[in-house]
């Protein structure tokens, strides 16, 4: 596959990843708080599919494991949030079908060489300490759903408190540089401009918070 036609997975995983983020967004402004529809998570799930499958046409290890570890999540906070059941049934169908493809897919169909994921030497491939500082970058930028399924949990609803934000930042900053030296322009795209929001509910949250 061409790298324009690869590339354009990625900005269609990145178009709804900003989607859910500026809609958020602009349900905060309006509450004066921080506030997140469900909408946000079922356009986390339809972008985490796409961008996973971008990862594995990258061959980006860090990009596939950064949707893995959120994956349910997502869905976890739809549960929170009384919005799962409800859900039109071709969704769910495609939400938990596609995890199941994945694995049948690596496992039986798929010629993948994950020695290639770590090499230094292979055309194509990712130098281990290059592939390391993406893997941490995606750990804490990813972390953060951890984090707020964590709070969320505690509280008994669905919910995006000022640290989820904060943990947005710094892993941003960090991915922001992989995607510099990966010269990957979707990743460097949907981080440099995501950080302008994350700073904006850091404010929102903190000014809730002190009213």
């Amino acid at each position: 596959m061409n790298d324009w036609m690869i590339y354009a997975v990625g900005f269609v995983a990145q178009f709804i990843f900003a989607s859910r983020i500026i809609l958020q967004w602009l349900k905060s402004e309006k509450a004066k708080q921080l506030e997140t529809p469900s909408a946000f998570w079922k356009l986390s799930l339809i972008a985490a599919i796409i961008f996973f499958i971008y990862g594995y046409l990258r061959k980006d290890f860090s990009i596939m494991l950064g949707q893995v570890i959120i994956y349910y999540v997502f869905i976890r906070n739809l549960q929170l949030q009384n919005e799962w059941k409800p859900t039109n049934i071709l969704f769910k169908i495609v939400v938990i079908g596609f995890p199941l493809f994945a694995i049948f897919y690596g496992i039986f169909w798929a010629n993948i060489n994950f020695s290639l994921l770590f090499s230094q030497q292979e055309e194509n491939g990712i130098a281990t300490w290059l592939m390391a500082i993406g893997v941490i970058g995606q750990i804490i930028y990813t972390g953060r759903f951890l984090y707020q399924w964590y709070y969320s949990e505690q509280e008994k609803e669905s919910g995006l408190p000022t640290n989820f934000w904060i943990l947005s930042i710094v892993g941003s900053a960090i991915l922001i540089y992989y995607a510099v030296m990966r010269e990957d322009p979707v990743l460097f795209a949907a981080h440099a401009g995501g950080s302008i929001i994350y700073i904006r509910n850091i404010y929102i949250g903190l000014k809730a918070k002190n009213s």
